[in-house]
């Protein structure tokens, strides 16, 4: 008997399907939670600085004017800060570090030295939870641990765009001149970064630091004549571990929020390309029909979908390319998208019609960014605009048509 009045027994078998991939979807989702697809990490609710920040600069004057809103247009912004004499931004920066460091429009360089006023200040005040008595060994151990990260990224030579310490925290580092480049790239990560998992020491290009650096040195082996900067871009907030967060699209549709308004602060002459791992894709795919149009490409790396059933449901103007490494566990998820579980077809299968780039050498599912890899080699020649001479997947005849 059919459980479902009002519906045929071909409605019911349909709706019974669907019931199946749903519930499969979820199983694959807690099994590979259970064995390991990434470590589950705590989350706090602490106050965010950055927002304090943000509010005080909204109320204040300067030189007798008011300020900006500090969440306006990058025109705008730039407009302002262009009447402004060098110590006049610097003054700015010195006196609201978090809300200069993460402005869309502010001079790059000046967003650089704002955000190391920044760090300093939130590692102070990890230093000092270090030997705070009425946290537990653990919770001491972990500051420690972050008053290293931060310690590391203010370190000579490096160039934060973008830090906010609230709960997990994030981040953005640029490689090379961003001012100067004639292309960006931008390297979007999956769950589980925050400012802790920003970098690492071993594998490190498993992490976004380590990602963007193999990038940008790969792109200037591959075209050394070419204007690069990569950014390493955990300026989210990803899921946090394999629950309902990286199982669907919310967290996405902030964060592609945040990269459309990253994309849209950087100097329109600029071509930009997205190298989007695991999550990052869906972020990436739910990004893509709003994106400017300097966005000439978005590749995708183990990706566990874009939030679209084809190409063409993406709704971009960009090329759009993908691969996947014959051993990466991703390929075992369900790809479909049954009651916001799920985040739609696989970007690699010839049907949803973007063009299928060789992995060769990309071992797992954090291996595409590894040095001599022909995935960071791909990904590199994307990056630089010399797509006539990627390798396409053997059974792929569609990924090299209209190159040059």
């Amino acid at each position: 008997m059919n459980s479902f009045p009002g519906l045929g027994p071909s409605s019911g078998f349909l709706q019974s399907t669907a019931w199946r991939a749903a519930l499969a979807l979820v199983v694959v989702f807690v099994m590979l939670a259970m064995t390991g697809w990434t470590a589950v990490r705590g989350t706090t609710q602490d106050a965010n600085p950055l927002v304090t920040a943000k509010a005080a600069w909204k109320h204040a004057t300067f030189l007798g004017r008011p300020l900006p809103d500090p969440d306006g247009s990058p025109a705008a912004l730039r407009a302002f800060f262009a009447t402004l004499t060098r110590a006049e931004k610097r003054q700015l920066a010195a006196r609201y570090p978090l809300a200069v460091g993460n402005m869309g429009g502010a001079p790059v360089q000046l967003r650089y030295r704002a955000n190391r006023l920044a760090i300093d200040d939130a590692r102070a005040v990890e230093k000092k939870r270090m030997g705070d008595r009425r946290l537990t060994p653990v919770g001491r151990q972990e500051a420690g641990r972050l008053m290293h990260r931060l310690e590391s990224m203010m370190s000579p030579g490096r160039q934060i765009l973008a830090f906010d310490p609230a709960g997990g925290g994030r981040a953005a580092e640029v490689f090379g001149n961003l001012p100067a480049a004639d292309r960006v790239s931008v390297v979007v990560p999956g769950v589980d970064t925050n400012l802790s998992t920003f970098e690492r020491t071993a594998r490190a290009t498993t992490a976004p630091v380590g990602m963007a650096r193999s990038l940008y040195n790969a792109e200037r082996e591959a075209r050394p004549g070419t204007r690069t900067a990569v950014i390493a871009w955990a300026d989210y907030t990803s899921p946090s571990g394999l629950g309902v967060g990286a199982a669907t699209g919310q967290m996405a549709k902030a964060g592609a929020v945040r990269l459309r308004a990253l994309v849209q602060s950087l100097p329109s002459s600029d071509t930009v390309s997205l190298f989007c791992h695991s999550y990052g894709s869906v972020v990436c795919g739910v990004a893509a029909r709003d994106l400017p149009s300097n966005v000439e490409d978005i590749a995708v790396a183990g990706s566990p979908g874009m939030r679209a059933g084809s190409l063409s449901g993406l709704g971009t103007h960009a090329r759009v390319w993908a691969m996947r490494d014959s051993d990466d566990w991703i390929q075992d998820v369900p790809y479909l998208e049954v009651g916001g579980l799920g985040h739609g077809a696989d970007p690699v299968d010839p049907s949803f019609g973007s063009r299928i780039l060789s992995a060769d050498g990309a071992v797992g599912h954090a291996g595409y960014f590894a040095p001599g890899t022909g995935s960071l080699r791909n990904f590199a020649l994307v990056g630089v605009g010399a797509t006539g001479s990627v390798d396409c997947a053997s059974d792929d005849p569609h990924c090299s048509t209209d190159l040059v």
